[in-house]
């Protein structure tokens, strides 16, 4: 879909340079319509945009407050997977509706909760990683962020699962020799 928004932005933009080289007769006329012709061509790459996001809830706009932002699982051997729970407080004065969460890559899958939090309630976004096939012998560093989409401002709020995946040396070997 982003792709077919850009494309036609694209379209739109060569027609529009196109159709301003013409006489210096009409020039002034093509400048002050370059605007008005360019505003909708944006409003509408603007309005289809949001599809591909996460749609923020509607209604009011609430705070939302976590215990750590980051956690780091410090050294795992390839393979292991960590679970963390982030706890979070709505510490706004609205429901805290959470409308997505997802992890940056498919390693790291988020789980939170549907129901809305009460103002002054807590919850829990639980956060599995997954190491299998990021390890190298002597340690890869990883860090992987999860994006939480709710009614707040700025609408999305960001965790992080960090560490470091070795792998046993001559695992690589063995894969090779397969």
């Amino acid at each position: 879909m982003k792709f077919l928004n850009l494309f036609s932005l694209i379209v739109v933009s060569t027609m529009l340079m196109f159709s301003c080289k013409s006489d210096g007769e009409t020039k002034a006329t093509t400048a002050d319509a370059t605007p008005a012709a360019t505003v909708p061509a944006a409003a509408t790459t603007a309005d289809k945009a949001p599809a591909a996001e996460p749609a923020v809830p509607a209604g009011p706009l609430t705070t939302l407050e976590f215990a750590e932002s980051t956690f780091d699982y410090g050294e795992i051997m390839e393979g292991a997977k960590v679970d963390h729970q982030y706890k979070f407080t709505n510490t706004g004065t609205e429901p805290l509706i959470i409308s997505n969460a997802k992890g940056s890559c498919g390693c790291t899958v988020p789980n939170w909760p549907r129901e809305p939090i009460p103002p002054g309630g807590t919850g829990v976004i639980d956060v599995t990683f997954d190491s299998k096939g990021k390890g190298k012998v002597g340690g890869s560093p990883q860090s992987k962020r999860v994006t939480i989409t709710a009614n707040t401002d700025p609408a999305n709020t960001y965790l992080t699962i960090k560490g470091t995946v070795n792998k046993e040396e001559g695992a690589e070997d063995a894969k090779n020799a397969q």
